[in-house]
């Protein structure tokens, strides 16, 4: 042992010392023993892959020949490779072996997740997104760059119905860099998916894992995914909405999150309260004679006069089911709204004008409960000839005026008084009319109202934004209309003066939606391609809030009755409540699979309806956060979603050519769906 200085160790003996270091002497011989045979392995694979068979010939004669002088042998001075030779073959082995081991894990885990027993093969399913895209960023972090673009295209065909949005934005990750520099795909790396499994299909994975020794697939399920176990038998494919999650907020940050206590009640000496204090709601019976329904009786006339009784009977048939099976005029749960706790507003609110609040309490006095046996009258206004350039449209709280927003960078509002006076086919809006003059978009744009040949049209233009128009929101009585653009601005506008009054900056990217808040209308809510809300106040034209937290497009906002909340629907799949007053984020709901494109509160304010690109609806309860009652029905995206006025019914439209109306009175459970085909 003269050779080497032996270690030093106080208090042990020469002779321990001595094996101690042959002991390590050992370990380190075992090591480069185990390096050259992964050389030697890697080596001969790589001849055989360039097709070099007279080389890999010679290689393996002279491998033979100095096989006496192997590392496993007595003597371990002596090696087939110099250091430095050995450390660039194995650096070199590694950058090319570690692509395939990505393909070859991920391969192995698809076939065997494919041929499982159908009872565990839709939650086995769940792992293969995850691992997917893992093993893609991990091939880019690494700087394989053409492996990941053949891994991507590979196998992404497996995941673009669920994850098409999200693999759009994968694709454009081409280096090393863009996994920083991009938010969602950094998320990505430093969160976990939550998926929820049975035990026996858990079992079933990690025996497969450790047999089929994919240390590569196994690495990243262990860095990148959190199981939620379960007992029992493995879960429907129903109840598959959230078992997947994907958020860049880690399970605890959400579940402290939405253990924030929230007020979800009405305001304190609201209009429905004063109303309950003075009498309450009336029902049909209550209201006078002649004043009930009067629309439906007159459509009842004119139907009567082709079919004979047929209008009576009509008439009987409505009678009888808003009166109900027992035959009384009663009131159930009328009392949904008026028993809601009370809170007291965060935000400053004004006065409510005279007229407005004469005009509201009237609306809840004749209001009629809806049910599935009682279903409302319905009315469509349908825009022909828009030329795909119709983006958006809105009806004012009275019904009396229509509002359209266009590609064109356009704003167009119909009154349907004069439209009737001027059109027998009221329920048709025509927007086909050539223009004789556009003013051009000054911040005191006006309107025009006349056509080239000098002939009054039904509607009145707006134009002042520089892009399309995306959404549109009325004041409560109509005479104010907001509407967001492509141009990352907000518009305020008078239909009494016809003419621009302010335009709002604060956003950097298009404005997707905004929203005012009723029966006040004094403050309105903003959604944007900047991946935030905010609330303003008509008279500033900076925001009052900023809410960020979104990692992708916020899409749509929608106020809570109580004016201190605010939701919002993000691309990133989540829903979250924000406060008005702080700014922060109040609760977070996970559990759609696709972009949320609609909003919609009830209106006593404990439920949340939303509605997402692949044509689910979820019904939230604020207070707890979690979802009580999936809407299935639809099959495509859900565009626009509404509650009726007591909060019984809740509308949808889709872009699969339907409107549906749910029932959602007992415990927010669908009971009963009309359908309508457009």
């Amino acid at each position: 042992n003269s050779y080497l200085p032996l270690p030093v160790f106080p208090f042990v003996s020469l002779s321990t010392q001595f094996r101690i270091y042959r002991e390590r002497e050992r370990e380190r011989e075992r090591g480069l023993a185990m390096d050259e045979e992964n050389i030697l392995k890697f080596v001969t694979e790589y001849l055989k892959k360039k097709g070099f068979k007279q080389t890999e010939h010679a290689f393996q004669e002279e491998l033979h020949q100095q096989l006496p002088l192997l590392p496993n042998s007595s003597s371990s001075s002596t090696s087939l490779f110099d250091a430095d030779i050995a450390k660039q073959l194995l650096s070199f082995s590694e950058s090319e072996i570690g692509p395939v081991r990505y393909q070859d894990g991920y391969s192995k885990l698809r076939s065997w997740t494919y041929s499982s027993l159908d009872l565990y093969r839709h939650e086995l399913l769940r792992v293969l997104y995850p691992v997917f895209i893992h093993c893609y960023m991990d091939l880019v972090a690494k700087g394989h760059i053409q492996e990941a673009r053949s891994f991507f295209n590979s196998f992404r065909e497996d995941h673009e119905m669920m994850h098409l949005r999200d693999l759009q934005k994968l694709e454009g990750v081409l280096s090393p860099s863009h996994l920083e520099e991009m938010e969602f795909a950094h998320s990505l790396r430093q969160s976990k998916v939550n998926i929820k499994i049975c035990q026996y299909s858990y079992e079933l994975l990690l025996q497969f894992l450790h047999k089929s020794q994919s240390t590569t697939v196994l690495g990243i399920i262990n860095e990148h995914i959190n199981f939620q176990v379960s007992p029992g038998q493995p879960s429907s494919i129903s109840d598959d909405a959230d078992a997947v999650t994907l958020t860049g907020n880690g399970q605890d940050a959400v579940s402290q999150i939405n253990q924030k206590e929230i007020h979800w009640g009405l305001l304190e000496d609201s209009l429905e309260e004063r109303l309950e204090k003075t009498g309450g709601l009336l029902s049909d019976s209550e209201k006078p004679e002649g004043e009930t329904k009067e629309s439906e009786w007159e459509e009842n006339k004119k139907r009567s006069a082709d079919g004979g009784k047929q209008g009576s009977i009509v008439k009987k048939v409505k009678k009888d089911k808003a009166t109900g099976a027992t035959g009384k005029a009663t009131r159930p749960e009328t009392n949904i709204v008026t028993m809601a706790p009370r809170v007291k507003p965060e935000l400053p609110l004004p006065t409510i004008p005279v007229e407005v609040e004469q005009s509201i309490l009237d609306d809840l006095r004749n209001r009629v409960q809806l049910s599935g046996v009682a279903l409302p009258s319905v009315s469509f206004y349908t825009f022909i000839n828009a030329h795909n350039g119709l983006n958006c449209s809105t009806i004012s709280h009275d019904g009396s005026l229509v509002a359209a927003g266009f590609s064109d960078s356009s704003l167009k509002i119909w009154d349907m008084e004069k439209l009737g006076q001027q059109s027998v086919g009221c329920n048709i809006i025509s927007n086909t009319a050539p223009l004789s003059a556009v003013l051009q978009g000054d911040d005191n744009a006006t309107p025009v109202e006349f056509g080239s040949n000098g002939v009054k049209r039904p509607y009145t233009l707006f134009q002042g934004h520089s892009g399309p128009v995306y959404s549109a929101s009325f004041s409560p009585m109509g005479d104010f209309i907001l509407s967001s653009s492509a141009d990352s601005t907000i518009r305020l506008w008078s239909t009494t003066l016809n003419a621009n009054l302010v335009c709002y900056k604060g956003h950097n990217y298009p404005v997707w939606d905004v929203q005012q808040y009723s029966p006040v209308g004094h403050y309105f809510a903003s959604a944007s391609h900047d991946r935030t809300a905010r609330i303003w106040s008509m008279e500033r034209i900076q925001p009052l809030r900023i809410m960020a937290g979104h990692l992708s497009d916020v899409d749509c906002v929608q106020w809570h009755a109580n004016c201190n909340y605010i939701a919002t629907g993000s691309s990133d799949k989540t829903v979250r409540l924000w406060d008005v007053q702080t700014g922060d984020c109040v609760r977070i709901f996970i559990g759609h699979r696709s972009m949320v494109l609609s909003l919609a509160m009830s209106s006593d304010g404990r439920y949340m309806a939303s509605g997402d690109e692949d044509g689910a609806i979820m019904m939230w309860d604020l207070s707890s956060g979690r979802c009580v009652a999936p809407l299935l029905g639809h099959t495509s995206c859900v565009w626009s979603l509404a509650f009726s006025g007591e909060g019984s019914i809740l509308a949808s439209g889709s872009a699969d050519c339907t409107v549906k109306l749910w029932d959602v009175t007992t415990s927010t459970k669908v009971s009963k769906t009309e359908e309508i085909h457009l």
